[in-house]
């Protein structure tokens, strides 16, 4: 990318026109993947908090994935981890990827990377994204929970300095968390990056894993990060002659990755991201492409014109911006949720889960039972209600549910999960129709006042029809489970 030209749409390489393409085919550019989550570093803001996580991918299945990816238009494959030098097969996945004609991008902490590795890396044109947060070695060594680590990165920066990096086509980054230890920092980290031609990767860190357990000490407020920003941005500018819109989560550059790419973790799950952490499907159930042409969570984010919520729903940037979708999920529980953390958005009214129903249901009382959603997956959702007291044309003149209420139950279930993430505005005014029922043989009675949990997942989908399964307990014991045919007008069901 030329240092005269803006960068493009997306931060990670692709322009608008590829990722367009991509969106259209339902294909990929990019795919991110865990080999292993083995680490030699704590870092206190990773998104990884299971300390000592043993989950690996087998050898066949990296091996599967990179041809699934590789079929699907993938052209660049990421690895993370954990620590991805630490997988002992890391060469001859480097090669495997090359030699299938995808490009390779790397983070790491740096603790492998020996002149032999540097050179490796240099001769198949690795992109390495090198962990650093501070010149100062207690911070950097605090950030990483080893004593060491200030060190290591050094000299790992030194040795991919003389095994030849950067220079054409080998690029050299620093990935960079911006927290409020090393917020004064950033200013002179950038400038000293632009002048070693290292492209600076500086993120807004995302409130998940270990990062939730620091918070208090990690945080830095909407109102600074747009201060940075619009520095950092001028900085370019009048220094180094690059110009780009301040936006979160990256500096100078944008994030559409939902649109292109996926994460598989080290468990074989897909996600849409570390961020998005809701599991699409596994590897070792499904093929990637099945997976991801069958996803509802990644439909609305390759599309998310008109889905993602307010405030960031009309926000000016919203063609090129959707904030950060692993933010807004971890935050509010909605990956279509506005970003709380976006200067942009920032005072609006943004709502966490658990949310009341009763928006999202056509129903009015006294035949509304649902009552909260407590959280919408990939064609999941979790809800609760409390029975109506003894009274209600549900409930008999012993305070028992009719046994027929259940079918009810489940049925406003998916009304209320269709509501919550409509169909575009463009799309007609949507409207749904239990069709049948099936199953929900009762285990024991379910009496006025009793708070129950509602789990429903969709089945199967053709068109406007669907068949959902729903599942009703009491205080986690499974009390009815049952099968629904239901017609969605306007939309999928």
């Amino acid at each position: 990318m030329s240092a005269h030209c803006p960068n493009p749409v997306d931060g990670f390489g692709f322009s608008h026109q590829q990722i367009k393409e991509a969106v259209a085919r339902r294909g990929l550019l990019s795919m991110e993947i865990e080999f292993s989550r083995a680490c030699n570093f704590r870092c206190p803001y990773c998104y990884n908090s299971v300390q000592n996580d043993s989950s690996t991918l087998g050898s066949e299945e990296i091996d599967s994935v990179f041809r699934q990816a590789r079929e699907m238009g993938a052209e660049k494959i990421i690895l993370l981890g954990g620590e991805p030098m630490i997988y002992p097969l890391i060469r001859e996945k480097i090669k495997l990827i090359c030699d299938s004609g995808m490009r390779v991008e790397m983070f790491t902490n740096g603790s492998c990377m020996t002149e032999d590795n540097a050179r490796f890396m240099y001769e198949h044109g690795v992109a390495v994204v090198l962990k650093l947060n501070s010149f100062d070695p207690d911070l950097q060594n605090q950030m990483t929970g080893r004593t060491d680590a200030h060190g290591i990165i050094w000299s790992a920066f030194e040795r991919l300095r003389a095994a030849g990096y950067p220079a054409s086509g080998k690029r050299l980054a620093v990935s960079t968390v911006i927290t409020r230890q090393n917020l004064s920092e950033m200013i002179g980290l950038w400038r000293w990056l632009r002048s070693q031609q290292v492209e600076p990767y500086f993120e807004m860190i995302t409130p998940q894993g270990r990062a939730v357990d620091h918070n208090s000490n990690l945080e830095v407020s909407p109102e600074e990060h747009r201060r940075l920003f619009d520095a950092l941005a001028d900085i370019d500018r009048r220094e180094f002659n690059r110009h780009w819109q301040p936006q979160p989560p990256l500096v100078g550059n944008s994030c559409l990755r939902h649109q292109y790419s996926c994460l598989v973790n080290a468990k074989g799950e897909v996600m849409p991201c570390v961020g998005v952490t809701i599991p699409l499907g596994s590897i070792r159930q499904e093929p990637l492409r099945k997976i991801l042409g069958q996803s509802e969570v990644m439909e609305n984010l390759r599309n998310h014109k008109g889905r993602v919520k307010e405030p960031c729903g009309s926000c000016a940037k919203a063609d090129v911006c959707y904030g950060c979708r692993g933010a807004a999920y971890q935050l509010t529980g909605d990956y279509l949720a506005a970003d709380p953390m976006c200067w942009l958005v920032s005072g609006g009214s943004i709502q966490p889960m658990p949310v009341n129903a009763e928006p999202f249901l056509p129903h009015q009382p006294p035949i509304r039972l649902i009552e909260r959603i407590l959280s919408v997956g990939e064609r999941t959702a979790e809800l609760e209600l409390r029975v109506p007291a003894k009274g209600s044309h549900l409930v008999d003149e012993h305070g028992v549910l009719e046994p027929a209420a259940c079918i009810e139950i489940v049925a406003q279930a998916f009304a209320c999960m269709h509501g919550f993430h409509p169909p575009p505005k463009s799309t007609v005014e949507h409207r749904g129709y239990l069709l049948s029922a099936k199953g929900f043989e009762q285990r024991q009675p379910i009496r006025a006042g009793d708070r129950l949990q509602v789990r429903v997942r969709k089945l199967s989908r053709l068109g406007s029809f669907g068949v959902g399964e729903g599942v009703i307990m009491r205080d986690g014991q499974e009390i009815t489970r049952g099968e629904v045919n239901i017609y969605q007008e306007g939309g999928v069901a």
